[in-house]
């Protein structure tokens, strides 16, 4: 007998349940009451992560298609502008840096300007402005540039906690959410296997067409009531744990960085996220080269001793992925579907792209189901490989001389689909044809900055008479010193415009 899918129940709130209900919402809003009901149910005593405050240029257009103001995020959540990513001491450990900027390199699907660089490990210099906007502190907009726009790409930084708040009130004044305050108690499955309700301590019971599994890391719906398995990725990725903390700025006008910081250690990295009122700093590494101890003053060494007395906060996870992410009724998006080290923001960007399959492929007949948890599965199993892969490409191409770094470079770590496409770039630089998905999360342009960042160039000599673009190659790099002499004096430094661009927003 046929059913419609009515009502979606979300479990679990934070950023991934409230992000989730907003993209639904905002996709299948309607002006009676006959249309689709979101629930979600939001647990008062469960803490949620909340370090997260990385995204990536995707946000933007989330943010946009649920209606909400670019100035009321930033007034809110302390927002500041990412242009991308700086990585220090991944290479040698001496200072060496490159950049991942979010805007393509100019002449980006027509010429790869690789073979006419001098030096590979500048390629972001000469492919691009933003490595100078970012080195120089500046917004990657003008005043005179709407919300949403720029001619610099760019994500945001966002304070965790209060986006979730920001997204819970939006949800539920302006989407038609319903929100419950309760723990859950047990997941009822029925006859087949499927999630039939779900059951609070209070002993409310909530049942639902579609359950959507926001529990974090305890996998509560996914893995623990339908027993889908964990596939651990600690044989690529050996980081396990973290610490965090807030730091002040000694100055309330400090400038603030329009980039992520990425800042090697000897078994691990820190992250730097400058916000309006504070930095996020944190320390990602693994304990099996590194103890709590050894991490937490390899970040106080970074931060100065006005950290001294700021509590860390540990944070302990395994890197990898659930067998299925749709299973039945259920499909899971956050933490409770996956989780890798916050390395290039890929958290709330899978979270984005989830919410928006599942808004995209609400089925309208509960019989369609299968089919729509088959390809949601093949298309997630895909990005987890792209991820794992290309989060392992910052580590193997290191010459840094550390066990944790030289363990990095062991070939029997190396993904083989990575292994394949390193052997192709050996002769050319990744191209768009190396990539399956028709959305890909990292397009071959972030590839070409990693792998060039990190001093690795192509032998272009096997096939010179395709690399006979000198004259043109020339005129792009030209053309975007030209660009970033003009962006140098024409954009304002980050905090400066945030703050004009809010008070202007606050006198309308």
């Amino acid at each position: 007998m046929s059913k419609a899918v009515n009502k979606i129940v979300i479990v679990g709130g934070g950023t991934a349940g409230w992000l989730t209900a907003a993209i639904i919402a905002a996709q299948h809003k309607t002006d009676d009451n006959n249309g689709l009901q979101i629930v979600l149910v939001e647990s008062s005593d469960i803490p949620t992560v909340g370090v997260g405050e990385g995204t990536w240029p995707t946000m933007k257009n989330t943010l946009q298609q649920i209606g909400l103001k670019e100035s009321e995020v930033f007034a809110r959540c302390h927002a500041g502008f990412k242009q991308g990513g700086k990585f220090v001491d991944w290479v040698h450990g001496n200072g060496d840096f490159y950049y991942h900027p979010f805007t393509v390199p100019l002449g980006y699907g027509r010429i790869d300007l690789a073979p006419y660089v001098e030096n590979i490990e500048h390629y972001a210099v000469e492919s691009n402005f933003q490595h100078h906007v970012c080195e120089a502190g500046l917004a990657p907009r003008s005043m005179a540039e709407a919300e949403y726009k720029g001619q610099c790409n760019y994500a945001y930084h966002l304070d965790a906690g209060e986006f979730a708040e920001v997204l819970k009130e939006h949800c539920k004044n302006n989407l038609n959410v319903t929100q419950v305050i309760g723990t859950v108690d047990n997941v009822n499955l029925n006859n087949d296997g499927a999630i039939g309700s779900i059951t609070l301590t209070s002993q409310e019971q909530i049942d639902g067409d579609l359950f959507v599994d926001c529990t974090g890391f305890s996998s509560l719906l996914l893995g623990h009531a339908l027993d889908v398995p964990f596939i651990c990725a600690d044989k690529v990725l050996f980081n396990d744990s973290a610490l965090a903390l807030h730091m002040p700025y000694e100055d309330p006008a400090s400038p603030i960085a329009s980039h992520t910081i990425a800042t090697g250690q000897n078994a691990g990295w820190i992250w730097d996220i400058g916000l309006t009122h504070r930095r996020g700093v944190g320390h990602v590494y693994s304990s099996q080269y590194l103890s709590d101890d050894e991490a937490e003053a390899n970040l106080r060494r970074y931060l100065g001793p006005k950290s001294d007395d700021i509590p860390v906060r540990k944070i302990s996870f395994k890197s990898g992925h659930r067998e299925q992410v749709w299973k039945q009724n259920c499909v899971a998006v956050g933490m409770s579907a996956g989780f890798v080290e916050p390395l290039e923001a890929t958290a709330i960007m899978l979270v984005e792209i989830s919410a928006r399959f599942i808004a995209d492929n609400i089925p309208p007949d509960a019989s369609l189901t299968p089919i729509i948890a088959k390809r949601f599965n093949q298309q997630m199993a895909y990005r987890w490989s792209r991820i794992l892969d290309f989060l392992k490409l910052h580590y193997m191409l290191t010459k840094r001389p550390e066990p944790y770094w030289q363990a990095h470079t062991d070939p029997d770590s190396i993904p083989d689909s990575l292994k394949e496409d390193l052997a192709l770039w050996k002769f050319r630089g990744p191209i768009s044809a190396d990539f399956d998905a028709a959305i890909e999360l990292f397009p071959a342009a972030s590839y070409q900055y990693v792998l060039y960042g990190m001093g690795f160039k192509p032998d272009f000599s096997r096939q010179p008479h395709l690399y006979n673009q000198q004259h043109n190659a020339q005129k792009i790099m030209l053309r975007n010193q030209q660009l970033t002499q003009q962006l140098l004096e024409t954009l304002p430094p980050h905090r400066e415009y945030i703050e004009r661009w809010l008070s202007t927003q606050s006198m309308r």
